[in-house]
């Protein structure tokens, strides 16, 4: 059931409201504004794109791509709210942000500049790394030549604000045998694109990933993401733009989640064992899409009790919870349940989630700091490293 509709109770913000909106539409008759109308706008305006009803419901109704194909007719030729700029448009501006990291994270913080760009004072913005991922993989040393290769694809929040988490998804691969390369620069899913609606710009930044990627994806390669929002772009939105083309359809079948990749490629791995309690946060695209049989089972493999509590929507659905008139209802969706759960975890409990957003969610409204699957199994090497010294 859509989170939004949970908060409200309005039947607008169900699957169902929003489908028979859309019917009426195409009908012609009880609205007649055709993809102007403004209260379809309001209402999918208002949905999370979290492709939770693509997963839920039994005819795998897509309101998501709904919502995409009904902003890109509704703002045609017409300008649209600054926030969709500010936040649709990152894949484009956060590689210039990188290059000065201290003053564009300055500026951000700046409330008129907020204000300016429709976000919510009470949302800090993801600070940019002072290097990128990719700038440091570049230049690292010692990097494991003698494994299988294998494009490790390093996506616009891993690259630019959370680069750690992209250095434990190479540590962990070097360690189950791969030689780790990192896909052609300028590879993006264009998942913020998507959100708002900009669809003519997500199918040209799509046509050029497959062309990017088309001759690895012939040859065979196989592309680990990090990001399940993005990842769910490739297996979804890409197939959807080009059905018919080739590449789409092997990257699709060619790209993984971490734990995918390990369970079908590296399924002798011996992963130490992690003691404690842990809170998994599933990215609503990662269980929509993907699902998260893998990261149970490599959970499960490492000793930690996954547990039977689904925690929900965190609320934060990429850009939905920084634009300003959508914060108080993205508080309420996480406050719902996974919130509350967070702080009520104790101080050593392992807080997980393979999603940004999610984790930015978790961070701003707990204080608590939510690791990817990538850094608790770098945590666990490194902590069996450290027991193997002492012996």
């Amino acid at each position: 059931m859509c989170p939004r509709f949970i908060v409200t109770r309005d039947e607008r913000f169900t699957t169902r409201g929003r489908t028979r909106m859309l019917f009426e539409m195409l009908q012609g008759e009880a609205i007649a504004d055709g993809w102007r109308d403004d209260e379809i706008k309001e209402s999918l305006d208002l949905c999370l794109a979290c492709k939770g009803c693509r997963g839920d419901c039994p005819v795998h109704v897509d309101v998501a791509t709904y919502k995409a194909e009904f902003f890109a007719h509704y703002y045609e030729k017409r300008l649209r709210p600054l926030s969709a700029y500010a936040l649709g448009l990152i894949p484009f501006t956060a590689p210039v942000g990188t290059k000065v990291p201290r003053l564009a994270n300055a500026i951000a913080r700046l409330g008129p500049v907020k204000r300016l760009a429709g976000i919510t004072p009470e949302r800090q913005l993801p600070k940019f790394a002072r290097e990128s991922f990719r700038s440091w993989f570049e230049r690292r040393k010692g990097a494991r030549t003698d494994g299988e290769p294998v494009l490790l694809w390093p996506d616009t929040f891993t690259n630019f604000f959370e680069p750690d988490v992209g250095k434990a998804m190479v540590e962990v691969l070097e360690h189950a045998g791969f030689a780790v390369e990192l896909t052609p620069d300028g590879v993006c899913c264009g998942r913020p694109l998507y959100d708002f609606g900009m669809l003519k710009i997500a199918k040209r930044l799509t046509r050029r990933n497959l062309e990017l990627l088309g001759p690895r994806l012939s040859q065979g390669a196989r592309i680990i993401g990090i990001e399940p929002s993005c990842i769910a772009a490739f297996r979804d939105e890409t197939g959807n733009l080009f059905p018919s083309d080739e590449d789409a359809r092997r990257l699709k079948a060619q790209t993984y989640t971490l734990a995918e990749f390990l369970a079908q490629h590296a399924p002798e791995l011996e992963l130490p064992r992690v003691h404690g309690r842990v809170v998994v946060q599933g990215h609503c695209h990662h269980k929509a899409i993907m699902g998260m049989d893998a990261e149970q089972k490599l959970f499960e493999s490492m000793g930690i009790d996954w547990g039977e509590q689904d925690w929900g929507c965190c609320g934060m659905a990429g850009s939905f919870g920084y634009e300003d008139e959508k914060y108080e209802v993205s508080m309420a969706i996480g406050e719902r349940v996974l919130l509350p759960a967070v702080r009520k975890a104790s101080s050593d409990a392992l807080i997980v989630s393979d999603g940004f957003s999610c984790r930015e969610q978790i961070q701003q409204s707990t204080g608590r700091k939510a690791l990817h699957l990538a850094e608790v199994v770098q945590m666990a090497l490194d902590n069996e490293q450290r027991r193997t010294k002492k012996e």
